[in-house]
């Protein structure tokens, strides 16, 4: 919660390099509302393939590890698990089920964070309870020796801190004085400074930065996983929550650090939610469907620059084709002339059976 109080107490400026990924966010979300608009089939397969990289990655980032021929049955089956990290992944694959079912909905609390935590952490005797014991975050180098890296908040204050960081998370949502993802790291930075459990502080990090960016309408995490992101560049998030959490206990760190890692990782999981929407094969005949949908739904007159706006990837030539059809049906009639003529649909004719 330090660096969410820093926020509230009021910020000089947000430096430039944190502006750019911002605005790059803010682009490719509503780019991204579109794309789920338009062939929602396609989406399918992303939010499979993300689901089974989440479950995987962020319990690889904590050294928990499956046999890859176990990966299907794990994630997706029913059967027995035959021992600890299947249970684990198990948990989070069921943690991450909650969050995308029901997003927004889901608060920010005390409550989700004991829940997450004990889906994750599956029948272990701590699950969803706080650290009883001290445990600081300790740093190993290559020639044997071992030395805290950061010493998180005591197991006696814990429930004290978690409080406040909550409090301070729903004071910076009601002033609104900094970008949403600029409070979204802070938070997330600010958990695991305070490390609340013995284990998996970084597995239930990486639930709620999903669970914050449905609140805030960002729901690339549904179809690419922010956790195979996060992992691939796991060097420079330990490199970044190192640098921002030095004098985090006085109030006197640089969150810059860690806020523009996140940024990162949600700039690049729009970039590659928009690359393999791209390749992901379109079904016969869901554009036409598509397209067909959206006139039933326009009220008033339009024109073909109107459906492009809405289909920015269906070819003008499909959008003619379809209304040249409907018009054959005496579904339509065109206006004017040429393309930027008005097109009105006829009565209360159904499209259905175009």
């Amino acid at each position: 919660m330090k660096t969410l109080q820093k926020i509230l107490s009021g910020i000089d400026g947000v430096p430039m390099t944190t502006s750019w990924y911002l605005a790059d966010i803010g682009e490719a979300k509503g780019r991204q509302e579109l794309y789920s608009k338009q062939l929602p089939q396609k989406l399918k397969t992303l939010r499979e393939h993300s689901l089974i990289q989440s479950a995987i990655s962020s319990n690889r980032i904590e050294g928990v590890e499956i046999d890859e021929k176990r990966i299907g049955t794990v994630v997706f089956g029913k059967g027995i698990l035959n021992e600890r990290p299947e249970e684990e992944v198990r948990g989070y694959q069921e943690a991450l089920q909650l969050i995308h079912g029901k997003g927004a909905n889901l608060p920010i609390s005390e409550q989700t964070i004991r829940i997450l935590h004990s889906l994750l952490r599956g029948d272990i005797w701590d699950a969803g309870q706080y650290k009883d014991k001290d445990s600081d975050i300790m740093e190993k180098h290559p020639n044997g020796s071992v030395n805290i890296r950061f010493p998180t908040v005591p197991a006696r204050e814990t429930a004290k801190f978690i409080k406040m960081l909550i409090d301070a998370w729903e004071d910076c949502i009601r002033k609104q004085s900094v970008p949403s993802v600029i409070t979204l790291a802070a938070f997330n930075l600010d958990f695991l400074c305070i490390h609340p459990f013995r284990d998996g502080n970084g597995r239930v990090s990486r639930l709620l930065m999903l669970l914050q960016c449905y609140h805030f309408g960002i729901e690339i995490g549904k179809f690419v996983s922010l956790e195979r992101i996060i992992e691939e560049n796991k060097e420079r998030y330990y490199e970044t929550l190192k640098a921002s959490s030095a004098n985090w206990h006085r109030g006197d760190h640089n969150p810059w650090h860690y806020i523009n890692f996140v940024c990162y990782i949600l700039k690049t999981a729009f970039r590659e939610f928009e690359n393999s929407f791209e390749k992901i094969p379109t079904i016969r005949g869901e554009k036409t469907a598509l397209l067909k949908s959206t006139i039933e739904k326009l009220e008033g007159d339009f024109s073909l620059a109107d459906l492009q706006r809405e289909h920015p990837n269906t070819s003008l030539e499909l959008i003619r084709h379809v209304l040249k059809n409907m018009r054959r049906q005496g579904a339509v009639r065109c206006l004017g002339r040429g393309r930027s003529a008005l097109w009105q649909k006829i009565g209360n004719t159904s499209l259905n059976g175009y």
